[in-house]
């Protein structure tokens, strides 16, 4: 038996220098984290706030729909819907046109809570874009736009 080769050190230093997946990543993790303790004294993560804005429609989407505006697939997003519902924030009921499918709307506790939520997604914003500069956030949007 041969001994397989190691993969050399700076390969590793290359793919953490070059890799727009790692970076994005990295830099998702971060951008989140500043929303969730902007979000936590109303007891909400950066997820639970995407949720609840992607519900914020004049008529109550599917869940497949949701899964799409947030590019989750249907089951994680389903298991990310759980706590929302215990809360009361979101409804989940049968569609009146296609019993297998599920719409998911928010109930009066949830528009509350998104109302509460939106101006400090706002400050919060506004401290990223500060950071990053208004020409760098407006360019870096559009290519997040573009990538996805």
């Amino acid at each position: 038996m041969t001994k397989k080769e190691k993969l050399p050190f700076d390969r590793t230093l290359h793919v953490h220098d070059h890799c727009l997946c790692m970076q994005l990543q990295r830099a998702a993790r971060v951008t989140a984290r500043l929303f969730d303790d902007a979000f936590r004294p109303l007891g909400l993560t950066n997820g639970q706030f995407s949720i609840l804005m992607a519900l914020n429609q004049p008529e109550a989407p599917t869940i497949g729909r949701v899964a799409d505006i947030l590019a989750m697939d249907r089951t994680t997003l389903t298991a990310n819907l759980k706590p929302l519902e215990r809360r009361g924030l979101v409804a989940v009921t049968v569609d009146k046109s296609d019993k297998r499918s599920r719409r998911l709307s928010l109930t009066e506790a949830g528009d509350a809570l998104l109302a509460e939520a939106y101006p400090i997604w706002q400050t919060t914003l506004e401290e990223v874009e500060r950071r990053l500069g208004s020409k760098n956030t407006d360019m870096l949007r559009q290519k997040l736009v573009a990538l996805s």
